[in-house]
């Protein structure tokens, strides 16, 4: 049987979906005039800047320059392209192709320690990492997503990722999954990075974990999602008032408590009934319910189809 682990917070609950298995090229060297298009179609892609730089372009007519330090995450599956400067696809230059799915699996042997031209002063080098997103329970990060975000690292970062990845290729016995053990660090810290610095901007759910009040009770919450809540106990963790933290709970997470919390537990329902085996009862008691009747009950309300009719209208 699958046990269900809500996680000790939002972002790991989400990000344990999302995994860099496989589909990487470690280490890209590119002389100009170069162009690489990743037509994939992963949910994310993170190009991380070395030394150099380019442009990336968007479909929807973006521009954005990278230089060295910078790490940009593109959420798919739309194709998009990464060229030396903007002028040089309507010249002849240097094309590259990243498309791993959904049809091919970029192997250690495909792609990992590949070196696009030689190594001159002056080159581009890249860490890239195209990301895979099993079940439904991503979804809500990457709703939570622009199109594009970029985090600038400083010197030594871009050192140290660098050689890392040239460990890992000249590595024989385990250097596929140290890449991308490489690449899943990155990438929470690049979206921990981003969150932290977009304010105002970041969800709410992340807004709330860095609140002294509410995040030990979101902490609570999310570690143990089966627990039967209440307004009242969630206050007891935040060490609050009743009064004080259903008030500063909606002003900063923009609805009341049982209304998030509610949510927060459909989203896990859904994932579980698409993602897993388990019966409904046992997913009535994983997301806090006590019984299947109020579980499926509180499903329909909030979902319009029965917990049953959700499974096989997801599954056909």
């Amino acid at each position: 049987m699958i046990v269900y682990d809500g996680g000790v917070d939002p972002l790991s609950c989400l990000l344990s979906g999302i995994r860099a298995e496989g589909s990487v090229v470690s280490h890209a060297v590119l002389t100009a005039p170069w162009s690489v298009r990743f037509s994939d179609g992963a949910p994310l892609t993170m190009v991380s800047v070395l030394r150099g730089g380019g442009t990336l372009l968007l479909p929807d007519g973006t521009r954005r320059t990278v230089g060295a330090g910078d790490t940009a995450v593109v959420r798919g599956p739309e194709p998009f392209l990464l060229v030396d400067r903007p002028g040089t696809v309507d010249r002849p230059h240097a094309e590259y192709e990243i498309a791993c799915f959904p049809d091919a699996e970029c192997t250690a042997e495909d792609l990992g320690g590949i070196r696009w031209g030689s190594d001159p002063d002056g080159a581009t080098a890249l860490i890239v990492g195209a990301y895979r997103a099993s079940g439904h329970r991503p979804e809500r990060l990457l709703r939570a997503l622009p199109h594009l975000l970029v985090v600038s690292e400083d010197a030594e970062v871009c050192a140290w990722l660098e050689t890392a990845a040239a460990d890992a290729a000249r590595l024989t016995a385990g250097s596929q999954a140290l890449m991308d053990r490489l690449l899943d660090w990155a990438l929470v810290c690049t979206l921990r990075t981003w969150f932290e610095r977009a304010g105002a901007d970041a969800p709410s759910w992340y807004r709330g974990l860095a609140d002294p009040v509410l995040g030990p009770a979101l902490h609570a919450f999310h570690s143990r999602p089966a627990q039967s809540w209440t307004v009242a106990s969630l206050a007891g963790q935040a060490g609050v008032s009743r009064a004080l933290f259903a008030k500063r709970f909606t002003e900063l997470m923009g609805r009341p408590p049982l209304a998030y919390l509610t949510e927060c537990r459909m989203a896990d329902a859904e994932a579980l009934l698409t993602d897993t085996d388990l019966s409904i009862a046992q997913i009535a008691r994983s997301v806090g319910y006590a019984d299947a009747f109020g579980f499926s009950a509180a499903f329909k309300r909030h979902r319009g189809l029965s917990p049953s009719t959700y499974r096989t209208t997801t599954a056909a």
